[in-house]
């Protein structure tokens, strides 16, 4: 008897012993994706200021007067490039010299952060359709710019027309949700269906009355090339944005993820957290669309998750390790795309997909309860 409690004791402590260290691992590997995203945002900001941006305004124009920091600007931004130019040589590509492509990089790797973050609390309130619906809203968004620009020759971002409609769209789900009897997912799946539908009939319409050449290929699919700077930047923006929110946030969060009726009870403002959980999620599903196209976008907030459900003990381990295979796939697709010059956003959730059918071998259960913590 004293012998198998001992041995009980010793495999306890050998447990607990992996346990820290997978933590502790766990941890290491989310700051490194931290730092990468940090490091992302800072070449961003670099290709931003490189082109003096408002230099006809006063004050802009002082402080590079003053202080002549444009040339180590331009110093620090070319070392992005010449890490490049070494990684095209000992991989033989010629393709991260560019500065095209660092966009991309960093618009991908920022991505992998948020849209994971933002999709582990869909995934555990049952709401994954909502990334796929606001996605097509999205889609209208853009074409609904598309044909502006057409008719009136303006110059304006689409991405930030997707990300109105998208808002919109979000909190038009929200209202719809809140007042119709139906199941909950029913009025998801007609803004889904609705929401596209608007945008093809535009798209058509406005094939034969703009005069601005129509090609919506690439944020159907997802394409490198179509990530500009000025939507690079406003995938940076909305990443910083939604990092802090989801911190100040957390624990409102996780408590109408799983108990929404006791939040109600406490009288917290579950409408209003609701409602910046759906605005959150058309943020990111615009800024991602540029790299995984409209059709494919949502899978980047659930597959991950997925994943990193079947091999987590917590909601809080479900979140680092849903963030770190967000990464793998984003980073391992961009590899695969570039290699074979696949699209993007197929190239993703492929090794998305794969490091879901990983985590389902490795784990030693097909249903997992997860602690709220």
């Amino acid at each position: 008897m004293a012998g198998d409690v001992s041995q009980s004791t010793e495999t306890g402590q050998h447990l607990k012993r992996r346990g820290g260290l997978r933590e502790r691992l766990e941890l290491v590997t989310i700051g490194v994706v931290g730092l990468l995203g940090v490091v992302m945002i800072l070449f961003i900001t670099l290709d931003w200021l490189r082109w003096y941006p408002g230099t006809d305004v006063g004050a802009v124009a002082t402080f590079y007067s003053v202080t002549g920091i444009d040339p180590y600007i331009g110093v620090a931004f070319s070392q992005f490039l010449i890490i490049g130019q070494w990684m095209d040589f000992y991989l033989g590509t010629n393709v991260f010299r560019h500065a095209f492509m660092w966009r991309s990089i960093a618009t991908g790797v920022l991505i992998g952060i948020v849209a994971p973050l933002v999709g582990t609390y869909l995934v555990h309130r049952e709401m994954a359709l909502i990334g796929e619906t606001l996605a097509h809203t999205a889609f209208a968004g853009v074409a609904v710019g598309l044909l502006v620009t057409g008719l009136t020759g303006w110059s304006g971002s689409l991405l930030l027309v997707a990300l109105v409609v998208s808002i919109i769209g979000a909190m038009g789900v929200q209202w719809l949700t809140e007042k119709t009897s139906t199941f909950g997912d029913v009025p998801i799946a007609i803004m889904l269906s609705g929401s596209f539908a608007i945008g093809t009939l535009l798209i058509s319409w406005g094939r034969g009355v703009a005069s601005v050449a129509i090609d919506i290929e690439g944020y159907l699919f997802g394409s490198l090339a179509i990530v500009t700077a000025g939507g690079a930047r406003m995938m940076a923006v909305q990443s910083i944005l939604v990092v802090a929110i989801v911190a100040l946030t957390y624990k409102q969060l996780l408590f109408i993820t799983f108990d929404e009726q006791a939040a109600r009870v406490a009288q917290l403002n579950v409408r209003g957290y609701n409602t910046l959980l759906v605005v959150m999620t058309a943020v990111v599903v615009v800024g991602a669309m540029q790299v995984l196209g409209v059709i494919l976008v949502a899978a980047m907030l659930v597959v991950p998750v997925a994943a990193a459900s079947q091999i987590s003990n917590s909601f809080r381990e479900t979140l680092y390790l849903s963030i770190i295979f967000g990464q793998l796939s984003i980073l391992g697709g961009f590899g695969f795309a570039i290699w074979r010059s696949f699209p993007s956003g197929g190239s993703i959730v492929v090794v998305a997909i794969s490091i879901y059918l990983a985590a389902i071998a490795l784990s030693s259960r097909s249903i997992q309860k997860i602690s709220v913590h």
